[in-house]
């Protein structure tokens, strides 16, 4: 399980703070099914929220215990029903190029009467 220094972790609980759940774990729990689609969320995103369905206090740690273990992932934050999870990206999905959105040109100065007048 990777550590996360208190720093660390107040600034991923900052990014996490407008991130919607990508994963959920209903009532079958923490199956094979769920912690391939975690990877898979962790991989491309590296930092997530996950829903748990359930009252249980004690099976949401353990949970989010089970996950971090397995995937080698670092706890962020338990809020209640939500689990926030961090896994940095592997080194060579780091050489790869990041795609950037195409930048659009500034907007013109609007003309309006009083510019025209003169």
């Amino acid at each position: 399980m990777l550590q996360l220094s208190s720093d660390e972790r107040r600034e991923l609980r900052a990014r996490a703070h407008n991130l919607n759940p990508v994963v959920s774990i209903a009532e079958n729990g923490l199956t094979e099914a769920v912690l391939k689609e975690i990877e898979v969320n962790l991989r491309a995103h590296e930092l997530i929220k996950i829903r748990v369905y359930g009252d249980s206090r004690e099976n949401r740690a353990a949970y989010l215990e089970q996950i971090c273990k397995e995937l080698g992932a670092a706890p962020v934050q338990q809020i209640g029903k939500l689990l926030v999870v961090y896994r940095p990206a592997p080194a060579d999905a780091a050489k790869a190029p990041k795609i950037t959105k195409p930048r659009r040109p500034a907007p013109k100065a609007r003309q309006t009467k009083r510019s025209l007048q003169g």
